[in-house]
């Protein structure tokens, strides 16, 4: 007769892959052995094993479900603030706070992707990308003379090369926290979009583009 899941299976799991993205977020990916993550979630390693088949597996479950996550978000969101402002005001601040409280897995998913086969890399990396395009698109309909300029989605990455890096700096503590630092950063880019300057340039060949 097959054995059957605990009543705590679902719990464990996840409590497996806190434990194993914050040794991985701590030490690197390559650097942790699945007996430290044994250890760090007081199970043996056969145990361990029952919940996950290889270190690889607690790599790609962590990286995929924040990812996933960060989309979840963004169409909760989007379905909240119509808006398009309201909307990217909204959304920064919630990745803001979403990083606040899944720091050991955005860096799971920032450094160490790399370990990752190129199926599973695409299929992640693919989700990324969507939110990306959410964001670009919001952006757009701030400003949306952006999108035939081609700016649209080189904003947004600008947008979350301020956000994604915050857990390799920011120690937040009295006065500044993460609920009071979100609206700032919203703050800071949205003024900035709505005083971007655009100037064309032409390029040698002839071919029109902007550039700020």
């Amino acid at each position: 007769m097959a054995r059957g899941r605990a009543a705590n299976y679902d719990d464990q799991r996840a409590a497996i892959l806190a434990h194993a993205a914050r040794l991985f977020a701590r030490q690197g990916y390559a650097a942790t052995s699945m007996n430290q993550v044994a250890d760090a979630s007081a199970l043996s390693k056969a145990a361990l094993y029952h919940y996950f088949r290889d270190k690889y597996a607690l790599l790609t479950h962590i990286a995929e479900a924040h990812v996933r996550r960060l989309l979840e978000v963004t169409l909760e969101v989007e379905t909240l603030c119509g808006e398009p402002r309201r909307f990217l005001e909204a959304l920064i601040e919630r990745f803001v706070r979403e990083y606040a409280s899944a720091q050991d897995a955005h860096r799971v998913l920032t450094e160490d992707v790399r370990f990752l086969e190129p199926v599973d890399r695409d299929r992640i990396l693919g989700i990324e990308r969507e939110v990306v395009a959410h964001f670009a698109r919001a952006i757009a309909a701030t400003r949306p003379e952006l999108e035939p300029a081609s700016l649209d989605k080189p904003l947004a990455m600008l947008l979350f090369g301020m956000i994604n890096w915050l857990f390799t700096w920011f120690k937040p503590g009295q006065p500044l926290d993460y609920p009071t630092l979100a609206p700032l950063v919203a703050d800071l880019f949205l003024n900035g979009v709505s005083g971007l300057h655009i100037t064309p340039v032409i390029r040698p060949e002839g071919e029109q583009t902007h550039v700020t």
